[in-house]
């Protein structure tokens, strides 16, 4: 299987699709555009006080809609894939996102990939969403997508979730293929689910070679019970970096609090395997902790204080785009084909988000010379 990276389309307000143009070429495996309400950054870290990105967007929750930016870039290019990197399964009802997908398909002349999640709390509780069982409702949701999709007339369902009566989606997927579903999944639940029903995998973390391969393991074990090919699941990543020109640079990136702020997405679990408490104490989860409206600038203030640098550098590989792309190598060997490297030291500031494009595409192509072209 080749490897290949996947790029990223923003969306959030200022909105450019002018980077379509640049994207639309046989460099990258597909583009990839989030699907968020609101981002991991906390309101009261995103000030001029903290960040001079603050005096460029007045807040960094200024989000579109994952679907509808897709459907735009189905319009606006003509060769490479398109992905939800990734919507949930909470928000928008499954009926609705068969249609959806078939619709962006349609627009994509069948390049449309729908990738799926359980979600994230920070995205649907403070919408009033049921946010209890979400492993359980996903499970169901890709149950009510695939029976719609591949039902000839109108289906019954009478789940825990969703119940249909006599619905219908007549809608013929484009050539007769329906869309691809990749899923975003780490825990042990999702894992086997993605074996069973995914073409294509993101882990939300991976944190070593070792976690990596260990995860895709148990995703392509999972396929061979489904009597499914292991093999023809894509794994992908988002590999999260911090890209320097040099030491000093590098120094200067990982002291800038929106870099250190990503330690929010870490367990205290997993940080502390790599030997650091978590500045947020041992009980904090990560993603499933981050509230960016409740976490006071008093709180923030207090977690940048305890925050050791080092602890950054320990999870997120760093370095010029050839070291990190030496990191990524390692992946690749762990079994990652489509990699999209996400240089988080644009998070720096304006300075360094103006450079971080260019060390991205440096790092890219580091790796496929590393790689040696087609695998």
């Amino acid at each position: 299987m080749r490897v290949q990276p996947a790029a990223f389309l923003r969306t959030t307000l200022p909105l450019d699709l002018s980077v379509l143009a640049e994207l639309d070429t046989d460099r990258y495996h597909s583009i990839w555009l989030p699907d968020h309400m609101v981002s991991f950054w906390p309101d009261s870290i995103w000030t001029p006080e903290f960040t001079d990105l603050a005096t460029a967007s007045p807040s960094p929750h200024r989000h579109l809609d994952g679907m509808a930016m897709a459907a735009a870039a189905a319009a606006l290019t003509s060769r490479v894939p398109l992905a939800t990197a990734v919507v949930d399964t909470v928000r928008r009802h499954p009926a609705l996102l068969a249609q959806s997908a078939l619709t962006i398909d349609h627009l994509a002349r069948g390049r449309f990939i729908l990738g799926l999640g359980s979600g994230e709390s920070e995205n649907i509780v403070p919408y009033g969403f049921d946010f209890t069982t979400p492993v359980a409702r996903f499970t169901e949701a890709l149950q009510v997508i695939r029976l719609l999709w591949e039902s000839d007339g109108p289906v019954d369902f009478d789940g825990r979730f969703y119940r249909l009566h006599r619905a219908r989606l007549d809608t013929e997927p484009y050539a007769d293929r329906f869309p691809p579903i990749w899923i975003g999944a780490s825990g042990p639940r999702m894992l086997q689910i993605t074996g069973r029903y995914a073409d294509g995998w993101w882990p939300a973390g991976a944190w070593t070679p070792e976690h990596y391969a260990e995860m895709l393991g148990a995703v392509r074990d999972a396929a061979e019970r489904a009597d499914r090919d292991p093999m023809a699941i894509t794994p992908a990543y988002i590999q999260v970096c911090l890209l320097a020109d040099d030491d000093a640079e590098l120094a200067e990136i990982i002291n800038a609090p929106l870099v250190q702020a990503f330690l929010l997405q870490v367990s205290a679990e997993t940080l502390r395997g790599f030997g650091f408490d978590h500045p947020m104490g041992d009980r904090w989860r990560g993603f499933q902790d981050i509230d960016p409206a409740t976490l006071t600038r008093d709180r923030i203030v207090d977690f940048l204080d305890r925050v050791d640098p080092e602890a950054v550098l320990a999870v997120v590989p760093h370095g010029t785009p050839k070291q990190v792309a030496a990191v990524v190598k390692s992946y690749v060997d762990a079994g990652l084909r489509v990699p999209k490297i996400l240089d988080y030291s644009a998070m720096a500031g304006l300075h360094h988000a103006a450079a971080s494009a260019d060390r991205v595409r440096r790092a890219e192509d580091e790796l496929l010379l590393l790689c040696g072209g087609d695998r």
